[in-house]
């Protein structure tokens, strides 16, 4: 069977992620405690605990990652053999679809994407800057309102493309409650700004953008598996694309949907780690299934269909 390797982004979190495998899982264990070291965060307090840290981008994104390579080493100690034949990752999560792919040391990705965290909340710090999620709208009504809002000075702009239906937009706190009225009017179903406190996605990120190439610069591998980007759903190989693919990937709306649709002809099943959330969302846009590895027992009945 061909399977897709898919990984969550940002907002996935939760407190207790990945304690079954690292209770569980040899290879699992022994990367959360080298994480530890080489990163000098106490990930197992990170992940295990109630803390006020989890939901800081610093840290929110070295955690998810690290949840997501927690379960992928997992399920290689049970089934050593098992491939991709491709990976990508919504927002965040290419960075770990380009670790499994081989283009990124293990270990160094869960640093280069705390630096990420850190570049975004500079860049958004000063600016209150966040993110809505707009549900019932066409993508064309969305960003036609987006424009229009843009043309009258106003800095909000569609992010994450995630299923017919459900948008995300990103920018100025301000100018997205301005906008709420507007989405509502046009017919959307429901308007909520997210608990977050960057605007990824959109050019409000250019400087982090800049920040962030400077470090891939030296951690990409030469060559890799195939990884679809999140900026244009297309697959890339290699270092030269990657570093202008993922320059671009924050100020540039996440293609998610679109890389589902681009894929899903040539995968028998998607495979999600240490989440359920894109499971979610691809129940909206494909008809193959999508398998959400997040406990043991969901990974073994997973390993039954494939052995």
């Amino acid at each position: 069977m061909n399977f897709a390797f898919i990984f969550a982004g940002q907002g996935s979190q939760n407190v207790g992620m990945g304690r079954e495998f690292y209770e569980h899982s040899l290879k699992a264990r022994e990367f959360l405690e080298q994480a530890s070291d080489f990163c000098e965060i106490n990930f197992k307090r990170l992940l295990f605990t109630e803390n006020d840290d989890l939901d800081k981008s610093e840290f929110t994104q070295p955690a998810i990652v690290l949840n997501s390579l927690m379960t992928y080493f997992a399920l290689l100690e049970k089934e050593p053999k098992l491939k991709a034949k491709l990976s990508l990752g919504h927002s965040l999560g290419e960075f770990s679809a380009l670790a499994v792919s081989g283009a990124f040391d293990f270990l160094r990705v869960l640093d280069l994407v705390r630096k990420r965290g850190i570049y975004m909340q500079a860049d958004c710090v000063k600016i209150q800057a966040g993110m809505m999620v707009v549900l019932g709208l066409e993508d064309a009504a969305v960003e036609q309102i987006c424009k229009e809002a843009q043309s009258e000075g106003k800095s909000v702009y569609a992010a994450n493309y995630n299923c017919d239906g459900q948008l995300v937009v990103a920018g100025l706190r301000s100018d997205l409650r301005a906008l709420e009225g507007s989405f509502k009017n046009a017919g959307a179903k429901r308007v909520m700004l997210l608990n977050m406190s960057v605007a990824s996605h959109c050019p409000l990120l250019q400087n982090a953008s800049n920040e962030l190439a400077h470090e891939l610069e030296n951690l990409l591998k030469a060559h890799f598996s195939p990884v679809i980007s999140n900026v244009n759903a297309k697959p890339y190989t290699d270092k030269t694309q990657a570093l202008a693919l993922l320059k671009s990937q924050l100020v540039s709306p996440v293609l998610y949907k679109q890389s589902i649709k681009s894929v899903e002809d040539a995968v028998d099943a998607f495979v999600e780690f240490g989440s359920a959330v894109l499971k979610g969302l691809n129940k909206k846009i494909s008809p193959k299934k999508t398998h959400a590895l997040t406990t043991l027992n969901e990974m073994d009945e997973f390993l039954k269909l494939v052995k």
